[in-house]
């Protein structure tokens, strides 16, 4: 009863996305497996879920790996005291194992005009979409699930404006560059032709007229980016993550990147400045005098 009450109130009080609520759901059944019938979720003491630790670690799971799972327990026990079916968190001492940070390194400017501007994209509907799908994460800086969700009244073409349905249900309304909306008046054009549109509120959607899916966008993101870059990471949200350190890097103020990519908070978006600090260590190092010496 208590994990289904559970994801009544990630859904519904929290607002978090059914892909976040599923991952909740499943590092909280993962441990009910490894304690088995001897212990029941509600009983559990902070040992029981030190051993289940001790145990992803010798498996190989990553210490990042399992902060998320322990993150997932934590939000648990902390509902479960909240309603009053326990008295004690058995997490309110456990401190996060060390992770080392890595610098994620975004594409370069020249990389994404080389996806953008040299790939020969195909006249076809599925041509357009998929440098579309492109265009709108870089340009925007907006989330995969966000670019899925994007809807047709969601753009306001008088105002050169898109309107984003962000974490948590946060709105918050994006500009549209002439070049980005000449891309899309393109692909509308195209849609149209579609015999059938099966998911007609949707802006993007696949040839058989369905809404767009998370495996197409990964599937178009890799396909083109790996005819221009080498980088191992590529996904909705390294093109994210390339759009803000883009922004930054041409000067733009962090609190007005911060309202682009709809952070609640400065801590999120100052993520992206390591990035820039990175990239010009790496121009540091490879034009400076003293290290041709």
């Amino acid at each position: 009863m208590s994990l289904l009450a559970f994801t009544s109130y990630l859904e519904l009080e929290k607002q978090y996305s059914s892909h976040t609520v599923q991952a909740y759901l499943r590092d909280i059944r993962a441990f009910e497996a490894f304690l088995g019938q001897e212990v029941p979720l509600a009983a559990v003491a902070y040992s029981d879920i030190r051993n289940w630790i001790v145990s992803l670690v010798s498996e190989g799971i990553t210490n990042r790996s399992v902060n998320r799972k322990i993150a997932s327990l934590k939000a648990y026990y902390k509902f479960l005291k909240k309603i009053g079916e326990i008295t004690a968190d058995p997490l309110a001492r456990h401190k996060a194992l060390k992770t080392e940070k890595k610098v994620q390194v975004p594409f370069s400017e020249q990389e994404m005009w080389q996806v953008l501007h040299a790939i020969d994209y195909e006249d076809s509907f599925e041509g357009q979409r998929d440098k579309l799908i492109l265009e709108l994460l870089y340009t925007t800086g907006m989330r995969r699930a966000e670019l899925i969700g994007l809807k047709n009244n969601d753009i306001d073409w008088s105002r050169d404006t898109l309107k984003v349905l962000g974490k948590r249900n946060k709105e918050r309304i994006l500009p549209l560059l002439p070049e980005l909306k000449g891309a899309m008046k393109r692909y509308e054009l195209l849609r149209r032709s579609l015999p059938e549109i099966q998911d007609e509120a949707y802006f993007l959607v696949t040839k058989s007229g369905h809404k767009l899916y998370e495996t197409l966008v990964y599937r178009v993101i890799i396909k083109y980016l790996s005819k221009v870059s080498p980088k191992v990471k590529k996904s909705p949200h390294m093109l994210r993550h390339t759009f803000a350190t883009h922004l930054l890097n041409q000067g733009a103020d962090l609190n007005s990147v911060k309202e682009l990519l709809g952070h609640a908070s400065l801590a999120s978006t100052q993520v992206y400045t390591h990035s820039s600090i990175a990239q010009l260590k790496e121009v540091h190092a490879a034009t400076h005098p003293r290290n041709k010496e």
